[in-house]
């Protein structure tokens, strides 16, 4: 693989490149009448807020936000609420569950045993998926008369495993002429864009098939028919008012689509396809003792690891595809490349967790997509020999290190803007939405930075960069110059799409493109419309929030007594899993004497803690945290996770501190 461009490794620092960040950085932060008021659910804990990015890693030795925890908002603590006696009995849930389990599954909306079964017989049945069955028959028909079939993916995680599922898939199913294309973001943005449609114009594929991607390409769909292809197009995003004239189109977000559950990731989708599609080649008797049907489940790491990187909420019909190929992993009975990925990530694939794969995994991946092309991380993931797989997840976890420091470097610059507004504004409070920009950003990393600050001041935050020379337009075929491309990312309450869209009904042509969903958009507009849109953007945002208070809201599952804190309900709380968006992971409260203290790793600080009902200490590890962030006291009020800590064939109970309270 080439070594990265340019652009993938970000521009020196000069006093001409400071001089002109400094020139743009005072342009767009500005306050904007008062600032308004909601109430929004922040639960605690990483990778379990909507929006949050997993980009960043969490784990041990990064924080570019350590030093800036002054622009930190105020956060309430609140205990999750228990459903009343109407909503059900609590004896519904098995009888061998810990009390305190039991109680963190009821304040989930668990109240029944038949809630708690994970297995494939429970999910969703597709016959609901409007088009699904027509989509089938266009694909297996492709297969069956030996044609071309292209796959169009995405340039992240998600669009990387639904890329990869569907070239297994097809391939174990008998397609024989089944290729894929992804995006380069620098070369031809979002989608499935004209530019990129224009690069198969000299040998077009009988059918094109997009996977996470398509529902807003409606010029990319149009000239891809012109060019004689038929078009699949498979999308989990919200569609605009128009949709693409598609020969067939799956995506439960479709106006009018009766599919119960509407969070699944596009890797999702393509795998409800599939299966609709190995029905119809059976059907037609297309499999046989030379060309044995497949077990589509074989690939169900790639469902678990694609719906856990793209952060949709983890309902009963995805927890079921995340716990299904979790099981798999454990097993190792996996792709070559995300066992590497696993190991590169330190992590152990027998006790693989949703977390392992949404800040190990997903971050390597995702980093092709930010700073080069995915095509890297699909072809690790497509390949067979563990070696070539592992040389693959090498280059993987190379790119990371370069993401990691490229986002070093612009959480700095963004923290900085943030405590350069403050300082201006005074007592005053920020403004209810919040644009950064700053010339030396690199577009592929400026998501992961809206992220962060967002999780800081608890209001939207769409951060900027300059758009690579090259780029495409989504639904368009334009190259221009002078162009932004933006991330954005909202607190929960608050939809972000509808946000953009109500700038864009306001001021049309204010915004290039957008899209995306209620936690996460993004979109592209003309440098020198940014202060309007900053503008708009906070004068929607303040129609939206309607006088209601942005405030940050920490939502625990209260305190344990002593004998509450050990392996037993670590250990089962654990096997609850999989845990995540719309299903957070437990936090717990509670005030401890500190026994010990020291720094390890060099950048983290471990504890020896002993709960005020007496008892054993416990150990306890809080990530990115030095001894002096507790300026010596003697107790300690701590949020915190329980978790299994494993240590040379022995287990032990561990808390994982989300937040020193005071």
């Amino acid at each position: 693989m080439a070594g990265p461009t340019p652009a993938a490794t970000g521009r020196p620092r000069t006093a001409e490149t400071d001089a002109l960040r400094r020139q743009r950085r005072g342009a767009v932060l500005r306050r904007h009448g008062p600032a308004p008021v909601l109430a929004a659910q922040r639960p605690a804990g990483p990778g379990h807020d909507p929006g949050h990015d997993p980009g960043h890693d969490t784990g041990p030795g990064r924080d570019p936000a350590r030093q800036d925890r002054s622009v930190i908002a105020r956060r309430h603590i609140r205990q999750r609420e228990l459903p009343g006696a109407a909503a059900g009995p609590a004896d519904a849930l098995p009888a061998h569950l810990h009390p305190v389990a039991r109680r963190v599954l009821r304040a989930r909306g668990i109240l029944d045993a038949s809630a708690l079964s994970l297995e494939l017989a429970d999910m969703h049945p597709p016959g609901t998926l409007s088009g699904i069955d027509a989509a089938a028959a266009l694909l297996a028909g492709a297969i069956a008369e030996g044609q071309s079939v292209l796959v169009v993916g995405d340039f992240d995680a998600d669009g990387a495993t639904g890329t990869a599922l569907a070239m297994l898939s097809l391939r174990a199913m008998g397609c024989e002429r089944v290729g894929f294309r992804v995006p380069n973001r620098f070369e031809f943005g979002y989608g499935l864009t004209v530019p990129l449609v224009e690069t198969l114009a000299a040998e077009p594929p009988d059918l094109l098939v997009t996977v996470d991607s398509g529902i807003a390409c409606l010029d990319g769909v149009s000239r891809a028919r012109a060019l004689g292809c038929r078009v699949l197009v498979t999308d989990h995003h919200l569609p605009g008012e128009r949709l693409p004239d598609a020969h067939a189109i799956v995506n439960p977000n479709c106006p009018g689509d009766l599919f119960p559950s509407k969070s699944l990731a596009g890797v999702g989708v393509m795998f409800y396809l599939l299966g609709v599609v190995r029905r119809n080649l059976r059907e037609r008797g297309w499999f046989g003792r030379a060309r044995p049907e497949p077990n589509l489940a074989q690939f169900l790491d790639l469902v678990a690891l694609g719906t856990v990187a793209d952060l949709v909420p983890l309902d009963r019909n995805n927890r079921i595809l995340v716990r299904q190929g979790l099981e798999r992993i454990r097993r190792a009975l996996t792709r070559p490349g995300l066992m590497a990925l696993l190991r590169l990530g330190g992590r152990d694939y027998r006790h693989a967790s949703a977390a392992d794969l949404g800040f190990a995994v997903g971050p390597r991946l995702n980093a092709a997509g930010r700073l080069e092309d995915m095509a890297a991380g699909i072809r690790c993931l497509l390949e067979e020999d563990p070696d070539e797989a592992a040389r693959l997840a090498g280059q993987l976890d190379e790119l990371n290190r370069q993401r990691q420091d490229l986002q070093e470097q612009m959480q700095s610059d963004a923290m900085r803007q943030v405590q350069t507004l403050l300082a201006e504004l005074a007592e005053r409070e920020l403004p209810p939405a919040l644009c950064l920009f700053d010339e030396s950003w690199h577009q592929g990393i400026v998501g992961l930075v809206a992220s962060r600050v967002k999780d800081a001041v608890h209001r939207p935050v769409v951060a900027f960069a300059p758009a690579t020379e090259g780029s495409g337009l989504p639904n368009s075929g334009l190259l221009r110059s002078g162009l932004l491309k933006g991330s954005a990312r909202s607190v929960r309450g608050l939809h972000i799409r509808d946000v953009l869209a109500r700038v864009d009904a306001g001021t049309p042509g204010l915004i290039r493109t957008f899209g995306g969903h209620a936690m996460a958009a993004g979109l592209s507009l003309e440098r020198d419309r940014l202060p309007a849109f900053q503008e708009s953007l906070a004068v929607a945002v303040t129609a939206f929030l309607g006088g209601a208070t942005l405030a940050a809201e920490v939502w625990t599952d209260g305190e344990l007594a002593g004998d509450e804190l050990g392996l037993p309900l670590a250990a089962q709380l654990e096997d609850l899993g999989p845990w995540g968006q719309r299903f957070p992971e437990p936090v717990f409260e509670g005030a401890f004497d500190v026994v010990d203290r020291r720094l390890v790793g060099g950048a983290h600080l471990k504890l020896l803690l002993r709960s005020r009902d007496g008892g054993q200490p416990l150990d306890a590890i809080a990530f990115n945290r030095r001894p002096e962030d507790l300026a010596n006291a003697a107790s300690v009020r701590i949020l915190y996770r329980l978790a299994v800590n494993r240590w040379r064939n022995s287990e032990s109970c561990q808390l994982v501190i989300e937040d020193i309270v005071d």
